[in-house]
């Protein structure tokens, strides 16, 4: 990536992969980059920085000498900003989980709009609590997902707002925030799963954070309960709903639940401790899949696999969880996926492990199983 002033930026995505396609910067970002760069801000202006896809934002910014705080929900985003950061020689920046409060001294805030509206809505409201008419927030996107609610959003939620041309098929949104500080609204969501007794909390971006997605409802009945299994990781854990109903099922067994996101796992530990589920039994942990996990005495991994990474469409994802599983695994440990029918998990995890049975399957999802038989 080169900016606006000439200056050239190394950026990878990450995790790294060989052969990689995607850029780790957009569109979206280009305009914002060359919009910021106009405003000639002072040196040593303190810069927040929201939803940094792989840290590019966060490196001009960091590269420009400005005072530079980033929060995401991500850890995969986070661990990419602190490699393009090194890997650019440049100074290190201030990082906050999407949970932690927002600093009160800003100056601009820098946006890339979150694909769940839920999350938008969150952010806005953390904004409004320490902006005023003073800090301009410009946020941006692909021009596609910019649609009139999403400009309705900003115009209730934080203040006046505007939009830029597309370019290059991204647009900018300029927002200017009232000085009045609005009543937060507790942006926590429940639901019910009567037929397994549970009542699951959810922070916004959690994916199907206001009902339990159809996938994992299926994989509840096929969670094993069994005296043997003494370690089980929820792998991709969202709300964590799968390491509960593992838990329960067999409680003399220790729970891992992982997910790249902090909201997800907040969610999950909130759930665990809500159903009685005893601290003592469990762990909850934001990490990239299972890099630099300690165990490898896993009896049980569980994982719905997401075929996304960020806006790409991508299998990488499943196949990193897929090989970290089996490190993980002890001799005759299983893996037990759900995945949509046309992902074809099943030529992987045959690939991968040698063996592959299915385990239930509709119309739309198939639960594989495979087993680690080690030689």
């Amino acid at each position: 990536m080169t900016t606006p002033a000439g200056q050239p930026l190394i950026l990878h995505r990450y995790p790294r992969r060989k052969n990689e396609t995607l850029q780790a910067f957009d569109a979206a970002d280009e305009y914002l980059i060359e919009h910021v760069a106009e405003l000639s801000l002072p040196a040593g202006a303190r810069v927040l920085i929201i939803n940094d896809h792989f840290g590019a934002l966060s490196c001009w910014a960091s590269q420009q000498g400005y005072d530079t705080i980033q929060v995401s929900d991500s850890v995969v985003a986070q661990q990419a900003t602190v490699q393009n950061l090194a890997a650019n020689a440049l100074p290190s920046i201030v990082q906050l989980t999407s949970l932690e409060p927002l600093p009160e001294r800003i100056d601009v805030v820098l946006l890339r709009i979150p694909k769940s509206s839920r999350m938008l809505s969150w952010q806005l409201q953390q904004l409004a609590a320490i902006t005023d008419s003073s800090i301009p927030v410009i946020a941006a996107a692909k021009a596609k997902e910019i649609h009139t609610s999403t400009l309705n959003q900003f115009e209730r939620q934080l203040g006046n707002t505007v939009t830029s041309l597309a370019k290059k098929k991204a647009r900018l949104v300029f927002c200017t925030p009232r000085d009045d500080k609005p009543e937060l609204i507790d942006q926590l969501h429940t639901f019910d799963v009567p037929d397994y007794a549970m009542t699951l909390a959810n922070f916004p971006n959690v994916f199907s954070a206001q009902k339990l997605d159809i996938a994992a409802y299926l994989m509840l009945p096929h969670i094993p309960s069994e005296p043997g299994l003494k370690r089980i990781v929820d792998l991709g854990c969202g709300n964590g709903v799968l390491a509960l109903q593992a838990a329960r099922n067999n409680p003399n067994a220790f729970i891992h639940a992982v997910d790249e996101s902090h909201m997800a796992v907040a969610s999950a530990q909130r759930n665990l401790l809500a159903h009685h589920i005893a601290p003592t039994r469990f762990e909850c942990e934001a990490r990239d899949c299972l890099s630099e996990f300690a165990h490898h005495d896993v009896d049980l991994v569980m994982c719905n696999p997401p075929f996304h990474q960020q806006q790409a469409i991508t299998d990488h994802i499943a196949w990193q969880m897929f090989c970290d599983a089996k490190r993980v695994l002890t001799n005759h440990g299983r893996l037990l996926v759900i995945g949509n029918r046309h992902l074809g998990y099943h030529a992987k995890l045959k690939r991968l492990f040698g063996n592959v049975s299915v385990i239930a399957s509709n119309k739309k999802f198939v639960i594989l199983q495979a087993v680690h038989a080690q030689h």
